[in-house]
């Protein structure tokens, strides 16, 4: 029976990817901080948990005392980090790095995280020039990304055989940061009406996490250095996600798709983009990759989840609070309803 160690494994990425390989017949150990945050579903499937802090070398040593044929790390997000991992990596036959697409920048040095939004000629393929390796803050702006290509570049300079993945804007059970809180607290609160900024039309690619965990299967069968871009197979803008969410719920509601001489603080959604932000996923294809779902496919489950942890109390503090400022621009109903009030141009649909 094969072994796979996930470094990370309690999260969004490590659940998806242990009930994958868990079922395909795996031996899984997942590590974390602490154990009251491993998946029930996870426990019961049969994974093994080590008490391991991402960055305490000798638990992460001991947790891949016995060897595995797969390693992989959803935690790394500095060269330090990479650093740490590598000699894990020597005693694993594949070892995967997850990334972000937040690492590529267009023509002017433009990223996901600039002030200026990136404009990227057609779908990025893993060529696209990427921000400079920089040990700056990684939880800031302008150095998630550039940190991302220092742990990139120290996994990929060591010779091991290490994937490294590309995801963009990940959705699943787990989620740290569910955006489709956005229209699943829209279809709780049953509103009648949803505003969409750009009309509707901004597209970022999403990426389930049951996919991500349909290529780290794939590569953990063919090892390898190499750096694949991973996204649904589809390419939903967000009236799609909207509609595919509503849809889902049985929220029957009117849309307002509004142009650009509408207050720009209406209608906003973490999927807005003055230019498609696309991923090009045919080089995984190529490799044996086969997506697990589309988005309204793979995304049902993390919505079922938001909506059972509203309903049952939320004691694990899944559902985003009211404050949090991540969220609290996207439901400005007081705004929305005196735009719906007062003289507006609509479009029904």
């Amino acid at each position: 029976m094969p072994r796979a160690l996930i470094l990370g494994g309690t999260g969004m990425l490590g659940r998806a990817t242990a009930l994958r390989l868990l079922a395909a017949g795996w031996r899984v150990t997942v590590t974390g901080r602490d154990p009251a945050n491993m998946p029930s579903e996870v426990a019961a499937a049969g994974a093994e948990f080590v008490p391991a802090n991402r960055a305490d070398a000798r638990r992460l040593r001991a947790a891949l005392a016995d060897g595995a044929e797969l390693l992989v790390d959803c935690v790394c997000y500095t060269a330090a980090d990479a650093r740490l991992l590598l000699p894990l990596a020597e005693d694993a036959d594949s070892t995967v790095l997850i990334s972000s697409k937040a690492v590529y920048v267009d023509a002017h040095g433009n990223h996901p995280n600039s002030d200026v939004e990136p404009w990227y000629d057609g779908p990025i393929r893993e060529t696209q020039a990427t921000m400079a390796p920089s040990d700056i803050d990684h939880n800031s702006r302008e150095g998630y990304g550039a940190n991302k290509v220092a742990a990139e570049h120290v996994a990929l300079d060591s010779g091991l055989p290490v994937s490294v993945l590309r995801p963009s804007l990940i959705h699943g059970v787990g989620a740290a940061f569910p955006r489709e809180w956005v229209f699943v607290k829209r279809a709780l609160d049953r509103r009648a009406v949803v505003l969409l900024a750009r009309r509707g039309s901004g597209t970022v690619h999403p990426t389930a996490a049951a996919n991500v965990a349909a290529l780290i299967e794939t590569v953990a069968h063919a090892p390898g250095a190499r750096v694949l871009n991973i996204a649904d197979p589809d390419v939903p803008s967000a009236l799609d996600i909207s509609r595919v969410i509503a849809r889902h719920l049985g929220h029957d509601r009117e849309e307002v798709l509004l142009d650009d001489s509408a207050d720009p603080d209406l209608g906003l959604t973490p999927w807005d983009s003055t230019h498609p932000v696309v991923l090009d996923t045919s080089a995984a294809m190529e490799l044996g990759y086969r997506p697990a779902g589309d988005y309204a496919t793979t995304v049902a489950a993390e919505v079922d989840w938001l909506v059972d942890a509203v309903r049952n109390g939320d004691r694990a503090g899944i559902v985003p609070e009211a404050g949090d400022p991540r969220f609290s621009r996207f439901f400005d109903y007081a705004a929305e309803d005196r735009y719906l009030a007062g003289p507006r141009r609509r479009r029904d649909i």
